[in-house]
């Protein structure tokens, strides 16, 4: 790079190598130096008052005020980090182009352009598509067995009714397949030939099943023993909530982010899981309607995990911020990394010591947090995983059968994360061993 030092132009070529030193240099591994290049190349940024607004990177109408002077964002990603998100660097290079625009071509000659890098995860093809390909097989296998260690009711009067073992398996089976009951009938018969049940209900009988009170603690426990094979592996977990809409017309995404609190008809049931972050299953899952709070499921389900897996960390967002939450996790022995809200501050109010330890190493360490807080986005996968799978939406009508069918479609994501491990680390799993099967 050549400049010419004059006298009009010397204070320009000063500013001009600070702004190269913190900025370009900073792009060849700094991704959101990247992504605010990016940013600066296409739109004009103006500054109003001693504030830059800039336009949000994901097209929607949103616009952050940035303060170049004391290297402040209102954007989430500062709110969280404290250190220079996109939009910063975005402004940075928008005042650096206007200082190039004082230097002619003569004078500077073309900088390189950066090399964006983005880290990867590399997917073990060989398992994923072994285990893909035999996904369904295996899928009533597994099933089959979990529900013949259930065991049946006694029953003293009334008409005899049909096997609680096959009409779970009938149930967990049909929201699999993601078909209707009656277009369902072909794949029970398939499995009664296969002796995975013993003889084939009726459509409507399996549509009936769904409204038993009674389907909802079997599914629970049937989720819980899913998961168990896991243990060994499992040490890292996360919590969030998400909804499951009750119609194709009405998405949780069109509630939550665009007609927030919408008051109609249509309605929706929210789901608070406890997730694994190696293999994505759910050892832990609450069916609350849609506006419970999320903090209120944070021990319960931490509680619920801790009686099965050991658990060294915990994830979580900033909705389950509160000292009972990070109490809760502290004595299960598991380090919680939850993330700060923008006003978190150390108080001195009596009783607060955890409260106060934990925001000084996050104040401290904020890298090395956020570095194990990335762990969280794992359950947002899982709850992709099982929506785009299974789908986002419940097909029935009351609550009680969009409680089991909820609980259902975390079922059968459990299993599928059991074929996945089985192909990929090997697991075998052993399922009621102190039962005998039949």
């Amino acid at each position: 790079m050549t400049l010419v030092y004059t006298f009009s132009n010397i204070l320009v070529v000063v500013k001009f190598l600070k702004l190269t030193e913190i900025g370009i240099m900073e792009t060849s591994n700094n991704p959101r130096a990247t992504r605010g290049l990016e940013i600066a190349k296409r739109y004009t940024l103006k500054e109003e008052n001693g504030l830059w607004f800039v336009p949000s990177a994901s097209g929607k109408s949103n616009r952050y005020k940035v303060d170049l002077g004391k290297q402040r964002c209102t954007c989430p990603d500062f709110e969280i980090r404290r250190q220079k998100c996109k939009h910063i660097f975005a402004v940075e290079f928008s005042f650096e182009q206007d200082f190039l625009g004082e230097l002619s071509k003569e004078e500077i000659t073309e900088l390189p352009k950066p090399v964006a890098t983005r880290k990867t995860y590399r997917q073990n093809w060989k398992a994923y598509n072994s285990a893909q390909t035999v996904e369904k097989s295996e899928f009533q296998k597994i099933l089959a067995t979990l529900c013949n260690g259930i065991g049946e009711p006694s029953q003293h009067n009334g008409r005899p009714r049909l096997p609680l073992e096959d009409m779970i398996f009938a149930c967990v089976f049909k929201v699999f397949s993601t078909v209707s009951a009656r277009r369902f009938s072909t794949d029970l018969s398939e499995a009664k030939g296969k002796g995975y049940i013993s003889d084939v209900p009726h459509f409507n009988s399996v549509l009936r099943y769904f409204e038993k009170d009674m389907l909802t603690p079997y599914l629970q426990m049937l989720i819980e023993e899913s998961s168990l094979p896991l243990t060994a592996l499992e040490k890292t977990f996360a919590i969030d909530a998400s909804g499951l809409s009750a119609t194709h017309g009405f998405t949780w995404h069109y509630a939550k982010y665009e007609q927030p609190r919408l008051i109609s008809k249509k309605d929706w049931l929210k789901v608070h899981i406890c997730t694994g972050t190696l293999t994505n299953v759910v050892t832990a899952v609450k069916v609350t309607d849609k506006y419970e709070h999320d903090t209120n499921y944070f021990e319960p389900l931490l509680s619920a995990t801790t009686e099965n897996f050991e658990v060294s960390e915990i994830s979580a967002d900033k909705a389950y911020l509160s000292k009972a939450n990070l109490q809760a996790a502290m004595d299960k022995n598991a380090y919680p990394y939850i993330a700060w809200k923008s006003n978190s501050r150390e108080t001195k109010k009596e009783g607060n010591d955890l409260w106060n330890k934990l925001y000084h190493f996050y104040a401290l360490n904020q890298e090395k947090f956020l570095e194990r807080y990335h762990q969280r986005s794992n359950v947002e996968s899982t709850f992709s995983m099982i929506k785009s799978k299974f789908s986002g939406s419940l097909r029935a009508k009351n609550k009680t059968s969009q409680t089991n069918e909820a609980l259902a479609k975390i079922l059968c994501h459990n299993i599928v994360c059991l074929i996945q491990s089985m192909h990929e680390f090997g697991v075998n799993p052993d399922y009621w061993k102190e039962v005998t099967l039949h």
